[in-house]
């Protein structure tokens, strides 16, 4: 079927639409274009790049679009790319293995040789896993390794930080740098980075630090103070730039509860070390010290950690919008494909992927797989024609069910669009991926209108000043589900074909045969 449907977008003639100017399709009214129109007026986007593509995936055409070929920053909308590639390379049950081995001979508790930790990426690992590892090693009769404990993080390659990261970004956690072994501190798999908890102490002492998990990942400078209750707080925690030196300063006024700051590690394999070396010795098992080093072939394995399979990894990843998933995801794919697990393979995969779905490779720029490089460029048009052609794939449901949905409270299911759009027409109904990066803010995907038609959107503005004008993208989906008209030339039946389009609109090969709509219903979004 993916092959099918990129042959016919192949044959696809395009509307011509000016750069700036606002189109409809010929079966649309002006209504719906006015008032898209007039949202998009708002005084907060003048001098702003402003790229919106609105879609009928049934009839193919284009309702409505504003700069839809221009190429802007996408920010995370780049992970609905990402995204998509991974599940047509990898598959929805793909997991990650994680493996501790040996070369060793047994006699009686002890083993002689060294123990090898190898990882494949698993962004998913939490300190409870490692400790699952431990005691696999521990219960299979072993308290004494006559050798050292090694670590392997040589499935994945080259440099651990993606082109065009900002450095001013590097100690954060949503840009912790990419390792085949790592360390999750919460069920929301920041992988590669350690949440440091702060609680008040005494009036005039220092502030009460700890790190989670416990790792010397990472040292801890508490220079923090408790001033006495009802002061005000200005409690700050951040690593140096290039250091493993988290700062901890400011106030924090007594009877606070907890805070909790999360920073990114600069080395995840040591870091990862670390927990699962803590966790052998408190399971009783003894070693002659750690290092680093590649698995020897002939090594065993003694213990083995499964990820969850990815269509269920989807669900944290676009749901709370993860960096770190989707450059594993990229390094994954260039290692499962090309035998390279780096962002140079990964992406290569990444763009034939895209290519084979409809998505021209010319067209666009991504150098990672988060969307925080600022070298990333998209238009929404091939935002628009992705999510077009998702419909079609046999795992379009579990993909669909990952996005977030708007106004929805549950974390796991409003996901980055939990808090917008509440109360609206458009709750519940619009499903998309957010974006935001400083000057970018872009929505993209599906929304179901008051007619039971669905649309696909696409709205990215770039170089704004000031706050990110969301409340101008959640207009636009609002309005999009508040339609209840005609979208198509079937005079508002919203079950209709789409009449006779002229041989120039969207939805029509060379031959003028009709691409792409249904006269079965499969599902409201899916056609059969």
């Amino acid at each position: 079927m993916r092959r099918g449907l990129a042959l016919l977008l192949g044959f696809v003639v395009l509307l011509t639409i000016p750069t700036g100017a606002a189109s409809s399709s010929p079966g649309e009214g002006g209504e719906l274009r006015g008032d898209l129109d007039g949202i998009l007026e708002d005084p907060r986007l003048g001098g702003a790049t402003v790229g919106v593509v609105v879609r009928d995936p049934r009839s193919d055409r284009v309702l409505y679009a504003r700069n839809p070929r221009t190429r802007m920053t996408p920010a995370s909308n780049a992970k609905l790319f990402t995204s998509v590639a991974a599940l047509e390379t990898l598959g929805r049950d793909f997991r990650f293995d994680t493996e501790v081995l040996t070369t060793g001979d047994r006699r009686g508790s002890e083993l002689r040789g060294d123990l090898y930790l190898r990882g494949s990426g698993d962004p998913t690992m939490l300190a409870a896993d490692y400790e699952e590892l431990a005691a696999d090693v521990a219960e299979s009769g072993i308290d004494v390794v006559r050798g050292r404990v090694f670590a392997d993080d040589s499935w994945f390659t080259g440099p651990e930080l993606a082109n065009g990261w900002m450095a001013v970004d590097e100690p954060y956690h949503y840009a912790a740098p990419v390792s085949a072994l790592t360390v999750a501190p919460t069920d929301d798999y920041d992988a590669g980075s350690v949440v440091v908890r702060a609680r008040p102490g005494k009036p005039d002492r220092p502030v009460r630090v700890s790190t989670s998990p416990p790792t010397g990942a990472v040292t801890v400078v508490n220079r923090a103070r408790t001033t006495r209750a009802g002061s005000a707080e200005s409690l700050s925690v951040r690593r140096e730039h290039g250091s493993d030196r988290v700062l901890v300063s400011g106030e924090l006024p007594a009877e606070s509860g907890e805070r909790r700051f999360f920073s990114s590690v600069p080395d995840p394999t040591r870091y990862a070390l670390d927990v699962f070396r803590r966790a052998l010795a408190e399971h009783g098992v003894s070693f002659e010290g750690v290092g680093t080093s590649r698995t020897p072939e002939q090594a065993r394995v003694l213990a083995e950690h499964r990820s969850m399979p990815l269509g269920e990894l989807l669900t944290p990843f676009l749901k709370l919008s993860n960096n770190g998933h989707a450059e594993t995801l990229v390094k994954t794919m260039g290692r499962r494909v090309l035998g390279e697990g780096n962002w140079t393979a990964g992406m290569k995969v990444l763009r034939s992927e895209l290519e084979s779905l409809g998505v021209d490779p010319g067209g666009h720029r991504l150098v990672d797989g988060s969307g925080l490089s600022t070298l990333d460029t998209v238009s929404p048009r091939q935002l628009s024609l992705l999510l077009d052609a998702a419909r079609e794939e046999p795992w379009f449901d579990t993909w669909y069910a990952a996005l977030p949905v708007a106004g929805e409270p549950e974390r796991l299911v409003g996901g980055t669009l939990r808090g917008r759009m509440e109360g609206t027409a458009a709750e519940g109904e619009v499903v998309a991926k957010t974006g935001s990066m400083t000057g970018v803010t872009a929505l993209s995907g599906y929304v179901r209108t008051r007619s039971e038609r669905p649309l696909v959107f696409s709205v990215v503005f770039n170089d704004f000043l000031g706050a990110a004008p969301r409340d101008v993208q959640d207009a636009i989906a609002v309005r999009l589900a508040e339609h209840g008209g005609d979208v198509s030339s079937g005079r508002g039946d919203p079950n209709a074909r789409e009449g006779s389009p002229p041989a120039t609109s969207e939805g029509r090969d060379g031959s003028g045969a009709e691409v792409g709509g249904s006269s079965l219903e499969c599902s409201w979004i899916k056609s059969c």
